[in-house]
């Protein structure tokens, strides 16, 4: 049985299995390799090691170096509040305790990449031809897919209206 006052922290074994490995394939990458130094493991896939200071897609990577503290900041901020949205869950709610701890651990992953090194470490680089996705890492793929659950779940959860006039 489950208490209230723990809500779904139980989910929390998902963030740090998540920022675990994060970070352990982030070692390997820095160890490994050289800067943007590609290993083609599929014809639009490779390995590398890139550095963002900045937020998403490199935004805010050319500031000069504010931008650490801020971003270290907000995902501080929302690392909380995640926290307190898991302990506030209801028993029923697994979609999204599993959506809010993905978030959480790569949240927490690029936020320790950020407090001590300045930026984050991406390695995932998707590619065709000459054109190139940003690099990414598996903190930045927990993020996304917690988020795209998150939006799922706003669309799985709204109440079914059944129009019962008759005409």
């Amino acid at each position: 049985m489950q208490s209230k006052m723990s809500g779904k922290l139980n989910w929390l074994w998902l963030s740090v299995l998540i920022f675990g490995i994060d970070q352990l394939v982030k070692w390997w990458v820095i160890s490994e390799f050289s800067l943007y130094e590609q290993l083609h493991v599929l014809p639009f896939f490779s390995l590398t090691l890139a550095y963002n200071p900045g937020a998403a897609f490199s935004f805010l990577g050319d500031a000069s170096g504010w931008q650490r503290w801020f971003l270290s900041g907000v995902a501080t901020v929302v690392s909380i509040l995640l926290v307190g949205w898991l302990k506030q869950l209801r028993s029923d709610e697994n979609w999204q305790a599993c959506a809010l701890a993905l978030i959480l651990g790569g949240a927490v992953g690029n936020l320790l990449d950020r407090v001590l090194n300045g930026h984050v470490t991406d390695f995932l680089l998707f590619y065709y031809e000459n054109w190139y996705f940003p690099a990414f890492n598996l903190a930045d793929s927990a993020i996304t897919v917690g988020a795209a659950m998150l939006i799922l779940d706003m669309f799985r959860s709204q109440p079914q209206t059944v129009n019962n006039k008759e005409n």
